[in-house]
């Protein structure tokens, strides 16, 4: 039996993928466990960032040895050509902290990743985009692969286009703990007074659970095909 972890940062990345698997917690991290015929999949979440992808891996590991390893989830466009409620397929990571770079297993498409300390709005989008090159940009899949290169495990990554190039968002990063979790309460009450902002955060959302959808559908065929 194959044992599969599917590692994002929050469980709306996961919703359409997990709906209907058994759910617990454990530490702080969220975990979904099903068996489809030979394998068994697991995903989990922790929250944004490098540590928590780690620490939701970790937890994954606990149960058993690991056979491959993905990382999923939303990313910010830095080129206008990557749709945003859109899903791909990720050739390789960068991280923007190390300038370290991960390769992703079988894949030969020019579509990298760059993963950033934070959110990047647009004059970070250009930033990344003119510094590294990427086509994307998040805040965990270089840490899933960078655990996935230290195991010699098979990592791959699909992510889905939460925003797209030219889109404005509002200020994220001062909602973000120090473990990574997004203080939802805390923004629906910033955002609440601030309707100029509703517009965009209507668009992100559909954006959102479009391309959650995406990543869904790239994955099941990926594995099933496997």
């Amino acid at each position: 039996m194959k044992r599969i972890a599917i590692i994002a940062a929050m469980a709306g990345e996961l919703k359409p993928l997990v709906s209907g698997w058994p759910r617990k917690s454990r530490h702080g991290v969220d975990l979904w466990r099903q068996r489809r015929g030979e394998n068994e999949w697991m995903a989990a979440c922790a929250g944004a960032g490098l540590d928590a992808a780690k620490r939701a891996l970790e937890e994954i590991e606990k149960d058993g040895a690991i056979d491959l390893i993905f990382s999923i989830g939303w990313a910010g466009a830095l080129r206008e050509e990557f749709a945003a409620g859109q899903a791909y397929r990720v050739s390789g990571i960068i991280e923007a902290r190390s300038g370290d770079r991960f390769s992703v297993a079988g894949q030969s498409a020019e579509c990298w990743l760059v993963t950033n300390d934070r959110v990047a709005d647009q004059a970070e989008k250009r930033r990344l985009a003119l510094t590294y090159g990427a086509c994307l940009v998040d805040m965990e899949a270089a840490g899933v692969a960078r655990q996935a290169a230290m195991r010699g495990i098979p990592f791959y990554c699909i992510t889905g286009v939460s925003d797209g190039f030219s889109d404005e968002l509002p200020e994220f990063n001062r909602f973000i703990s120090a473990n990574g979790q997004f203080q939802s309460v805390q923004f629906v009450f910033f955002a609440m007074l601030r309707p100029w902002l509703w517009p965009a955060l209507v668009r992100l959302g559909q954006n959102s659970k479009k391309s959650a959808q995406g990543i869904k559908e790239f994955l099941l065929d990926f594995l099933e095909r496997s």
